[in-house]
Formats: structure tokens, sequence, C-alpha cells
């Protein structure tokens, strides 16, 4: 496996532009909602932190809410350890947030009825954690289920022990992983050899689907304020947002 240093997230990355002029995302073959995840089936979404769920995969959700598909989102951290020395932010302040964040941003998708469950493992701790991740996904899910998670090589630590712990859980049921990039987007350049292009597919977001989803994302007042506090600026700051907010979203089948 490459060393996940090769993947670093640093300062602000490649550019939304840059990815915009690149032609290779316009020919990358697209999935309807309706056939990932057909009739009768799960979608359930393995988000490392809350926001992951909406950042990745936003756009699809709100599809898969007006076919009527029944959406579970499994929440493996809190977030917690998102505003390190905040007093406006503290832990346990966090901890009541976020999840609050999360309920908001599937109500803004139409998605009020979808169940979350939280696993409890502590933010930026997930790889320690990975066999006790894979015990309780493996306790969750149904072999029909259709599980998407964040890339096992997204270049976050708790991003890729999510990918390998899903796609492990469902290698075992004989289950369908498909996963999702969302700091990949940062480090990667157009046609970077080490993303599987072959795999990805195109989910197609009409103008009032991205809407809905720049909606949802609003509810994370947590991630997208600058905190006074310690001088930072806002843990999801705009250039890392306008890389995910475009009229497609890309998943790895």
């Amino acid at each position: 496996m490459e060393p996940v240093n090769s993947r670093r997230i640093l300062d602000e990355g490649t550019s939304a532009r840059d990815w915009e002029a690149w032609s290779g995302l316009d020919v990358l073959p697209s999935l309807e909602p309706a056939l990932l995840v057909p009739e009768g089936r799960r979608a359930v979404i393995v988000a490392p932190h809350p926001d992951d769920e909406v950042l990745g995969t936003g756009g699809l959700l709100a599809r898969l809410g007006r076919l009527g598909r029944d959406v579970l989102v499994l929440a493996v951290t809190d977030g917690t350890a998102s505003h390190p020395g905040s007093t406006s932010w503290p832990v346990e302040r966090l901890a009541r947030t976020r999840p609050r964040e999360t309920q908001e941003a599937l109500h803004r998708l139409g998605l009020g009825g979808a169940r979350v469950e939280r696993v409890g493992i502590p933010d930026g701790a997930v790889t320690e954690n990975e066999e006790r991740l894979v015990e309780w996904l493996g306790a969750r899910l149904r072999p029909d289920d259709v599980v998407l998670a964040t890339w096992r090589l997204d270049g976050h630590p708790d991003h890729e022990a999510v990918g390998r712990a899903a796609s492990r859980a469902c290698a075992a049921l004989d289950g369908r992983c498909v996963e999702f990039p969302i700091w990949m987007w940062h480090w990667a350049r157009p046609g970077d050899t080490r993303v599987p292009w072959s795999r990805a597919r195109r989910i197609e977001l009409d103008e009032a689907t991205l809407a809905l989803k720049r909606r949802a994302m609003e509810a994370y007042v947590s991630q997208l304020e600058p905190d006074s506090t310690t001088g930072n600026p806002p843990i999801v700051p705009p250039y890392a947002l306008e890389r995910l907010m475009r009229p497609f979203e890309v998943v790895f089948t």
C-alpha cells in the first residue's frame, strides 16, 4: 500500500478551477442512484466525521430520498477533535452540537426520517479501533445493503480506516461497498495515477439538488465559522467546499 504521507493534505491543495478544467471528469460514466441502490435495498453511509456524509454524498442522499430508498447513516466519530485548544468549541460542546448538525443536515436533504447510529469511536483514533469498527459494522450490516464509505486511500487516517473497515465488513457478508473521495480532491492532481479512475462514476446533480446539498452543509455551523478564541480559520474552508459543491459527485464502484 502506498504510504499515507505521499497523499499529504497541505495548504490549499488542487483548486476547484484546476479540476474543472480537466476533461477527464467530463468523460466519467454516469451512474443513476436508482441503479446504485436498487428498489428494496438500503443505503448505508459510513461517515468518519459528522459532515462527511454531506460533503461526499449529500446530493446522492437527496436523490435517494426522492426515490424512497431507506437510508441509514453510521457516524463513526462525533468529530470532537475538530477544534483543539478552543474555548468556544470545547469537546463537550462539540459532542452535543455535531450530532444535532447531522440531524438538521439530513432534514434539509429531505431525509428527516433517516436513522443515524453513532459508533462512538474517538475522533482521530479510527485506525487504532479498526477491528472494533469491523465487528460493529458486521453486527449491523445486511448482505443486501449498499454501503458507501470514504475511500480507503483518501489521505486522512480516519477516512482511510473507515474505508478499510467497511470493505472488510462487506466482504465478510458478500455485500457491496462503494467508496467516495473527499480529501483526494485536495492532494491529487487531474489524471493522478494514484486514483482509480477506471472505477470512478459520476452521480449527476441538478441545480435544485446541488442547492439542497449546499443548504445541508450550512447546517454544520461548527465547521464553517472561524474560531475567534484560537484565531483559526474554518475547519472546512471555502476552497475545500468549492471542490465538493459541484453538479456531480464521484464514487468508486
